[in-house]
């Protein structure tokens, strides 16, 4: 059973997200939370398996508490689903860097947001290669601050920078084992392993980090 704690300040929302999410079979709503303080004290109490954060919130707001949960050893398996009502927001971007497994705006289909709960919760990558570059390609041409490092590129092998820009570019762990020619197996060993390396909880993040290192630019295979 998928346990999932919904974090937003609106009750009608919270409300429609647990009536859907409740008549799932394979998902349950463990607690609700109307504020980002709330949402850490519950993450932490509860430990559930996905977290439906909005952004904007009192007290706490969702950035502060997706980050606190993310650095949080004691959460490494509570995954961050952020919620936002327009798909480019650069608030999504530096959710993504502090630990989101990914985000869904709020107008999203139902069965998309019962598909995303499954998805984040066996452990895989959310969103679309195609839109997780688009935001990140969107916010490096807005920014005009530099943006610290995510991790340590220097690290990571030749082999595993390959595969971190493989990743970047929106590349499944089955079209790397074609592209490098090797099994699906190792691939996703090398996946994991440049994860672990560039300190990246999921592929959100790895794709964040090759695009701050300079492995891809904007523009590339849209």
């Amino acid at each position: 059973m998928i346990r999932v704690l919904l974090a937003d300040d609106q009750a009608l929302v919270r409300a429609g997200f647990r009536a859907l999410l409740d008549a799932q079979p394979d998902v349950t709503v463990v607690g609700e939370a109307d504020n980002g303080a709330r949402a850490l004290d519950l993450a932490r109490e509860l430990k559930p398996d996905v977290v439906l954060m909005d952004i904007r919130m009192p007290v706490l707001d969702g950035l502060l508490a997706t980050r606190r949960i993310a650095g949080d050893a004691t959460l490494a398996d509570v995954k961050v689903i952020i919620l936002t009502t327009f798909e480019l927001d650069e608030y999504v971007f530096t959710a993504l860097r502090d630990g989101a497994a990914g985000f869904l705006v709020k107008d999203t289909e139902p069965a998309d947001l019962v598909r995303a709960v499954r998805v984040v919760a066996a452990g895989e990558a959310l969103l679309s290669p195609g839109v997780t570059r688009r935001l990140i390609a969107e916010y490096a041409i807005r920014s005009r601050a530099p943006l610290p490092p995510t991790g340590h590129l220097d690290a990571l092998t030749d082999r595993e920078r390959e595969v971190v820009t493989l990743v970047a570019l929106g590349l499944s762990n089955e079209e790397i084992a074609r592209r490098l020619v090797v099994s699906p197996l190792t691939a996703k060993t090398h996946v994991s392993r440049a994860m672990i390396k560039l300190g990246a909880r999921d592929r959100a993040q790895v794709v964040v980090a090759a695009y701050e290192a300079g492995l891809v630019r904007p523009g590339w295979m849209d």
